[in-house]
């Protein structure tokens, strides 16, 4: 089986040393090149060709996120990231980065072998799958059998639109909007958010992000939408125009009472291979609102959300699933559409607004 060839940019010599042996040492992987900074890196592309690229964000003489800006008009290469605990993560997604991994704090033979084979070496494999179009959007590729028609008549989605209200009069205090995503999720789920306004029912997702990303995600969100954002604690009431985040290192579940709908957030067995898991939220969301509730999958790479979206489906709930065209890894939604547990598959630009459309039937 042909290696992925990896490129390796940071500028501390321990950490690209210790990433190099580790990486190497995953059969399916082999590093071409080594670079201390993006200036390096750009002569090794040009001769090394590379499938993907590891890159910190802050660098000297050019930081990762220019880099990411630089680098994918030119060469359309996958680039993950490798950040400790910052925000600006966000800012390389936005330019075009696929993907990225929280740099671990402690650079040990140990620590560096578990990152890498626990973490970075299977986005590495799932970036070298991914394909660029003449945007340099990217997504990834799957098998070219046709797929049943499902309806996709939703019109483009915008914050202020019309559209995007709920009618006057109309009661949707009982319902409420959950959402999975992964790979490439952190761009997408913002272009859904964007699109959502203070009348919205209360939101509840689950994005596979590391412990504390998900905070930083969050207040990122609640910056630039013109809905309310926070990352979720245990307790959180579920409330119209406010937007919970699940935690990067535990489970949510969705709950009710007599006062309405909740959180809980605890355990770290993962669930689906994943912790927070989107299966665990669309369970509870299936067993706790059934028909009230309106479920989303997006971009991600394997099969955490499907089982959970169809449960909902089963039990009442409307379900949207993002198309393969607008996906950056058509997987998450792939396997929940061939279930039967997408409904209505729609492009991204478009979900928010279908949302509304539903909340208004």
């Amino acid at each position: 089986m042909k290696k992925i060839k990896v490129l390796v940019v940071d500028d501390s010599l321990l950490f690209r040393e210790f990433l190099v042996r580790v990486i190497n040492s995953i059969p399916q992987l082999m590093v071409v090149a080594a670079c201390e900074d993006v200036f390096q890196a750009r002569d090794a592309i040009l001769k090394f060709h590379p499938d993907v690229v590891t890159c910190d964000v802050s660098m000297p003489r050019m930081d990762g996120i220019e880099f990411v800006r630089q680098l994918l008009p030119q060469y359309k290469i996958p680039v993950i990231m490798v950040s400790s605990l910052t925000g600006k993560v966000f800012d390389a997604l936005e330019a075009g980065a696929v993907d990225f991994v929280n740099k671990p704090a402690m650079l040990n033979d140990k620590e560096i072998e578990k990152f890498v084979k626990n973490e970075l070496a299977s986005k590495i494999i799932v970036a070298a799958s991914v394909k660029f179009d003449k945007n340099n959007k990217s997504s990834m590729p799957v098998n070219s059998r046709a797929v049943r028609p499902v309806n996709n008549t939703a019109p483009k989605s915008g914050a202020f639109s019309v559209l995007n209200r709920i009618s006057s009069g109309k009661n949707v205090s009982d319902r409420i909007v959950a959402i999975g995503a992964s790979t490439g999720g952190t761009e997408a789920i913002l272009k859904v958010v964007k699109g959502f306004n203070p009348d919205i029912p209360g939101v509840v997702i689950v994005q596979h992000m590391p412990v504390g990303f998900t905070s930083l995600y969050a207040e990122r969100l609640d910056r630039c939408c013109n809905v309310r954002v926070k990352e979720a604690k245990s307790g959180d009431r579920v409330e119209k125009g406010l937007v919970l985040i699940a935690p990067g290192d535990v489970q949510m579940k969705l709950s009710k009472d007599s006062n309405g709908y909740f959180v809980v957030c605890g355990g770290t067995t993962k669930v689906s291979g994943h912790c927070p898991s989107v299966d665990f939220l669309f369970k509870s969301v299936a067993e706790t609102a059934k028909d009230k509730a309106i479920g989303v999958i997006l971009t991600g790479m394997g099969a955490d959300g499907a089982a959970g979206l169809l449960q909902m489906r089963s039990n009442g709930a409307l379900t949207i699933g993002q198309n393969q065209q607008s996906c950056v890894v058509y997987g998450m939604p792939k396997v929940a559409y061939d279930i039967g547990a997408v409904k209505y598959q729609l492009d991204i630009n478009e979900i928010s607004t279908k949302v509304y459309a539903l909340l208004n039937l």
